[in-house]
């Protein structure tokens, strides 16, 4: 009976780890006070009930997922599925149903278990929620793959950029950054599924099992991780907005054009997610306290997160318009000498990449994850996770792997190396 049980539990938990990979549907503790409350009902029915007259019947039982009465020898039993189940508005009709024996006792399958039949209660739905987690695993698998990519392209990058003299300058330290805020990403996204893994896919053996699961201590290190990854998230698109504005103040403007020329995009890059993340922080906690803070029931909160990627998106597309605009008119007037080689170069890369950075964005802006459902949530999730992983391998090939200057100093470096070989090959 115990490994029907652990099978029932381990399907329930399989259908409320979907809904919070996909940001949608009850969370695990409303269903686990759920169940508290229905089984608490359950016994009070069980004490209060009067005991059947004399005779062969089967006792009254709790057997962790439906509550049965008494019940005459010989007799199938058929009692409606469990209210705590979170798909039970669409099972109301079903039934799960056990057979009395007519010895007695509550008929057992070949493997010694109690039968059950709950077909009817999980069924429909399971097969429903196997099929979604199915696609959604197959998302995560995609975007683990692209992060994965990603960070190992950037990270050559990064030690390529910061290791030639030649190459440091201000428009290669924002690079670097933008790197970095790339890196940080992707270990972010890592780290913060195997915490959510880690917490919520424990095995669940005994009670207390499950309300560790749900105790605030056991939520921190997932909790932690949430916060550091949007952090991440906030920076690695304000450090791409640097990119935009520096961009702008070369062949435009003069923005950010002083002195101190690592300091205003230091204060932009790293500086300005604190402002938005802090609070939001602070908002999870005094109001939505619960879990991994995965799921979004009050989206004014999601909004202090969402709203200044948007206006990045949004001023970063301004800029494009305004650059590619100023381009195409000086090719036009065929003075276009007036901007150095690495200048274009620059506004060749950003210019590429400010599409593919905000369309997504501004695109799904108000399909968020809460209310987009069916074709066009699986497109907006596809859209947003693919982009999403793949940018960072974008970013490097474009800033780094493809750049002139870049190339001409690995060529330099390695005829050196090749030259100090030879040199100690041939000793005079």
């Amino acid at each position: 009976m115990m490994g029907k049980i652990l099978k029932a539990s381990l399907r329930l938990l399989l259908f409320i780890l979907l809904q919070l990979e996909t940001g949608s549907g009850k969370v695990l503790e409303e269903t686990y006070l759920k169940w508290l409350q229905y089984k608490q009902n359950c016994m009070k029915t069980m004490q209060n009930e009067p005991r059947p007259p004399d005779g062969l019947f089967c006792n009254r039982t709790f057997d962790r997922y439906a509550c049965w009465p008494d019940a005459a020898a010989g007799f199938m039993v058929n009692i409606s599925c469990p209210s705590y189940l979170p798909w039970c508005h669409k099972v109301s009709q079903g039934s799960v149903r056990r057979r009395c024996g007519s010895d007695g006792l509550w008929e057992t399958d070949d493997g010694g278990h109690v039968w059950r039949d709950i077909s009817e209660c999980e069924e429909e739905e399971e097969e429903a929620a196997s099929q979604e987690l199915w696609v959604m695993l197959g998302f995560r698998t995609l975007y683990t793959v692209g992060y994965s990519l990603s960070m190992s392209t950037l990270i050559m990058a990064l030690i390529i950029v910061l290791s030639f003299r030649k190459l440091h300058c201000t428009r290669n330290y924002i690079h670097a950054n933008l790197f970095l805020s790339f890196i940080l990403r992707a270990v972010a996204v890592i780290v913060k599924d195997s915490m959510l893994d880690r917490h919520l896919g424990r095995e669940i053996v005994r009670h207390a099992d499950v309300t560790e699961m749900l105790s605030h201590q056991a939520a921190i290190g997932c909790r932690v991780a949430q916060v550091v990854m949007q952090y991440c998230v906030l920076a690695n698109h304000y450090w791409f907005f640097g990119e935009a504005v520096y961009l702008y103040s070369v062949l435009i403007s003069c923005v950010f054009m002083d002195n101190n020329k690592h300091l205003p995009y230091l204060c932009l890059g790293w500086g300005t997610p604190l402002l938005f993340v802090a609070p939001w922080a602070v908002m999870k906690a005094l109001k939505e306290n619960k879990e991994c803070w995965a799921v979004n029931e009050n989206m004014s909160y999601w909004w202090i997160l969402r709203c200044p990627v948007i206006l990045a998106a949004l001023i970063n597309f301004l800029i494009f318009m305004k650059i590619l605009r100023v381009i195409l008119s000086k090719l036009r007037a065929n003075i276009h000498s007036r901007y150095p080689d690495y200048k274009l170069r620059l506004a060749k890369a950003t210019l590429t990449l400010i599409p593919l950075f905000g369309v997504h964005e501004v695109l799904f802006i108000f399909a968020t994850d809460e209310q987009a459902t069916g074709l066009l949530r699986y497109t907006k999730v596809f859209f947003t996770l693919f982009i999403s992983s793949f940018q960072g391998l974008m970013v490097a090939v474009l800033y780094c792997y493809a750049n002139k200057e870049v190339q001409t100093e690995l060529r330099r470096k390695l005829r050196s190396w090749r030259t100090e070989t030879e040199v100690l090959g041939h000793p005079q």
